[in-house]
């Protein structure tokens, strides 16, 4: 039937058409199901590194409230610098802390401007009295008969002449009995006791048959580790008046020579580490290394007996590892003052061991932190200049290390007080990891041995003692450069120890060293002598009298 046939066919296409638009919703809704699912994942992204940052801040928050806030008997240094009492006050600075740090500032302040007002011009000095004086006389022109001196004028000038090198002859004069007593003597003595020919024992040299005058090896010792000039430039000066040496034969003066003070060396390091107050660092010394074909980087430890006087340095084949200082030190009980090096750390909870820090290295950080955060770099570095105000007072006032002690007490120990809490509220603002965020973690971190230095009037504030003790070193590798091998570097440190005790004892290390290189062959073969007497500060008092 048509019209059935006709009714059939529209209705197939309107199915037709109804399906095609249902794929296409469903293939529009599928798009969109995709586009939904990517969205949630990337919101799930989102959601979770803000998650993992929440407890990142969290967690830090949580660090904060411990270190700072949370009370803690080994956080804050006593309120007492005499009884090292426990702080549970927080960090605010309460009513009678200010009354203090402000009475101390006060009276540092002032001291200080008294102190500016009464400086003194500089004046020349007259020049010393010992040098042996010249005399040039010039007359005016046009005198005779008719002028009458009535005066002088002398002005004084500094001249120089070089050094002299000369030959020194030991003459040793030989003397026989005359024959009519020779022939008494041989009937009434034997031969073998008494000989005929007499002559005066040779004196012991520095070096065994070796030519080198003790002045002479003193001259290149110091020359080199003293005055930082190398020996090949020594020898070219040595040129000049008309010796001529090798090299070979100046090294193995050196090393010759180093062996006699190695005794000496060994003594000097067992009188330091007995003291109960030292200063230890370490610096670099480039080495030749067979392994790399070129220079390594070594260390050189130094240890400074502050009382005494007395330093030396320590190489133990270049390591820096903290097993070197252990070993070094195992033995000694007192005061030991040292920079941040983390080695050091094992000497804060050693028995019979005060660790102290400097407050020198604690400016420096701050200092770089300047271009960062002027504010508060200069704020942390006006209150470490007040104490070092007070150290300036009691220099200037000569006190005893009692004195000292009660001056720190009470002028510096109030600014240190509030100074640790400064640090405390002002390390949350910082930028982390940035050089005032270092220089305030740093500092707080080290609070405790920073502050020690009060206990006892003996202390420094800092470490530049024992730094400056370093300072030839640094000077000398940019001469010499490098050693040619541990022994080298060893050999190194002996001589360095012994110039070092020289020149912190205000003992001239030319005329030490000829009068020790001289005198030791003596010690070396008679161990009753104690070779201590040598060392510089005993030299130098028994050359007072």
């Amino acid at each position: 039937m048509p019209e059935n046939d006709d009714l059939t066919g529209a209705l197939l296409q309107q199915i037709d058409e109804l399906y095609l638009q249902l794929e296409r919703y469903r293939q529009a809704d599928q798009g969109a199901l995709e586009e939904a699912q990517n969205k949630n994942r990337h919101y799930e992204a989102i959601v979770k590194e803000k998650d993992d940052k929440i407890k990142q801040l969290t967690d830090q928050l949580a660090w904060y409230r411990r270190k700072f806030w949370k009370p803690n008997s080994e956080r804050y240094i006593p309120q007492d610098p005499n009884q090292r009492k426990i702080d549970f006050d927080g960090l605010e600075i309460i009513e009678q802390e200010q009354i203090l740090i402000q009475e101390a500032q006060k009276e540092i302040i002032s001291y200080e401007r008294k102190k500016a007002v009464k400086k003194d011009k500089p004046v020349r000095l007259p020049l010393p009295e010992h040098l042996r004086r010249e005399q040039r006389t010039i007359e005016p022109e046009g005198i005779d008969e008719n002028w009458i001196r009535i005066g002088q004028e002398v002005t004084e000038t500094l001249e120089l002449k070089p050094g002299e090198l000369f030959v020194l002859q030991i003459i040793r004069p030989k003397y026989a009995l005359k024959k009519s007593l020779q022939l008494a003597n041989e009937q009434t003595v034997d031969a073998e006791e008494k000989s005929p020919v007499v002559i005066a024992a040779l004196p012991l040299l520095p070096i065994a048959r070796s030519n080198a005058g003790a002045s002479l090896l003193a001259y290149l010792l110091i020359g080199k580790y003293h005055y930082h000039i190398p020996f090949h430039r020594q020898i070219k000066m040595l040129q000049q008046p008309g010796l001529s040496l090798s090299a070979s034969t100046v090294n193995g003066w050196f090393v010759a020579s180093i062996d006699l003070l190695r005794a000496l060396y060994y003594r000097l390091k067992e009188i330091v580490l007995s003291t109960d107050y030292i200063q230890v660092d370490e610096s670099t010394i480039p080495v030749i290394s067979d392994k790399k074909k070129g220079t390594a980087k070594a260390y050189l430890w130094v240890v400074r007996s502050v009382m005494e006087k007395l330093v030396f340095f320590h190489y133990d084949k270049g390591s820096r590892a903290q097993k070197v200082v252990v070993s070094l030190l195992h033995d000694f009980k007192g005061a030991v003052q040292t920079d941040g090096y983390e080695a050091y750390t094992i000497y804060e909870h050693k028995k019979g061991v005060l660790l102290l820090g400097c407050w020198a290295h604690a400016r420096r950080k701050f200092t770089e932190a300047l271009k960062e955060d002027a504010k508060g770099a200069q704020y942390a570095l006006d209150q470490i200049g007040l104490i070092y105000q007070v150290e300036s007072m009691a220099d200037d006032q000569q006190l005893d290390p009692a004195q000292r002690a009660e001056l720190r007490a009470r002028l510096a120990y109030p600014v240190l007080t509030a100074f640790e809490k400064w640090l405390t509220a002002y390390f949350p603002g910082t930028i982390p990891k940035g050089r005032m965020y270092r220089a305030i973690s740093y500092t707080y971190n080290l609070f405790h041995r920073l502050s020690r230095y009060h206990l006892d009037g003996r202390y420094q504030i800092d470490n530049n003692l024992v730094e400056n003790t370093i300072r030839p070193l640094a000077i000398g590798r940019k001469n010499y450069l490098f050693c040619g091998n541990h022994d080298a570097a060893e050999n190194a440190a002996v001589i360095y120890s012994l110039i070092g005790s020289c020149n912190a004892c205000g003992v001239d290390p030319q005329q030490w060293l000829q009068d020790v290189l001289t005198r030791l062959p003596y010690y070396n073969n008679d161990y009753s002598k104690d070779l201590a007497e040598l060392l510089p500060h005993n030299w130098k008092a028994s050359k007072s009298f």
